[in-house]
């Protein structure tokens, strides 16, 4: 599964003007080399495929990366330095995300060349293979039921922390691994606060909600938000909801290879901007999802990223309204080459429980 990964990375090596690759991030090395320790570096020339870790780690990397040329050592850094230079090469990139401690090392150290990129791997990462797909999908289909078990169990006198570790204990028994952020869960006026996390105040009846979650399965995690009321709820508040809704709908219409994350944002935004609540959607339309909650490519007014087949994105429109309340619905949306797939089908309607 790693091999072709390592070698589209070693394919931009002469674009890059490189001829190694030091990679130091945790989910890029998890990415290329399959390796799932927390301590290590990478090295990739043209020919060959380091990697470089310690002792702790000894027999798992004989499971994990058998392809893979393994250092133990404590000096992650000086033995890539070594490698490079017995290999005599001439320049390596690394990424940028390095702390400067590491970097001041490396500018010390390394005999050739250094050069820092910024998303190199992470570009990579964008483009889900088949296995990748799928395991984002049963994440997805995983996060629907969560939802269900949430409007399920909810009641007045909960809080909102109660909500969230009763999902949390739902998601894990039935096969998500961990959370990949805090869970929000937003009651009454916290809908306001597009990433007010959950707190110990009691849900009560009329009370609008925020749902906004992520769940790891097979280390892909999906990421869904629904917006729904513990009883009724004025004219206004549906209203706002009708506008998100029909706003995330055209977005996601929109979405297709070749389409910039901006393009994307507008369409969505400007329907929200007619509706005269622009000023309250103070966020972006979306993000990448993947190994990592937020991954290439970004949707938003700022972003000329295009939209490839195979990347996985959310749309996430929302409208805060202080003193009435907010609302933002938010969905997993697979890019194709003719369109797309939206990959969480819970529902969407506005529901007063």
């Amino acid at each position: 599964m790693t091999m072709p990964r390592v070698a589209n990375l070693r394919s931009k090596l002469a674009e890059l003007k490189i001829d190694g690759f030091l990679v130091t991030d945790p989910l890029n090395i998890k990415y290329l080399s399959g390796f799932t320790g927390d301590a290590g570096v990478l090295l990739i020339t043209e020919n060959q495929q380091y990697l470089i870790t310690d002792s702790r780690f000894e027999e798992q990397v004989k499971v994990e990366t058998p392809d893979w040329q393994t250092v133990i050592t404590r000096n992650y850094l000086g033995s890539a330095c070594d490698l490079a230079q017995k290999a005599s090469l001439a320049a390596i990139g690394f990424e940028d995300s390095i702390d400067y401690a590491s970097y001041d090392f490396l500018d010390e150290t390394a005999v050739c060349d250094i050069v820092a990129f910024n998303g190199v791997v992470e570009s990579l990462r964008s483009v889900k293979d088949e296995n990748e797909i799928a395991a984002l999908k049963e994440s997805c289909r995983l996060a629907d039921q969560g939802f269900d078990f949430v409007l399920s169990h909810l009641a007045a006198g909960q809080t909102e922390l109660d909500v969230s570790n009763d999902l949390d204990y739902f998601m894990k028994k039935h096969g998500a691994s961990e959370r990949s952020f805090e869970t929000i869960v937003a009651s009454g006026e916290h809908t306001t606060w597009p990433h007010g996390t959950a707190t110990t105040r009691e849900i009560k009846n009329g009370d609008l909600i925020t749902l906004d979650y992520g769940y790891f399965y097979a280390g892909y995690t999906s990421d869904v938000t629904r917006t729904f009321s513990l009883g009724q709820q004025n004219q206004q508040v549906k209203e706002i909801y009708q506008v998100v809704l029909e706003a995330q709908q055209a977005t996601i219409a929109a979405v297709r290879a070749g389409v910039s994350g901006a393009q994307i944002d507008q369409i969505g935004r400007s329907l929200i901007q007619k509706a005269g609540y622009g000023e309250y959607f103070n966020h972006g339309m979306g993000h990448g999802i993947g190994l990592d909650i937020h991954e290439l490519p970004n949707v938003g007014t700022r972003y000329p990223d295009v939209m490839q087949a195979g990347q996985i994105v959310t749309v996430e429109p929302g409208i805060y309204v202080l003193g009435l309340g907010g609302v933002r619905i938010e969905d997993d949306v697979l890019v194709t080459a003719t369109g797309s797939e939206i990959l969480t089908n819970s529902n969407k309607q506005f529901i007063e429980i």
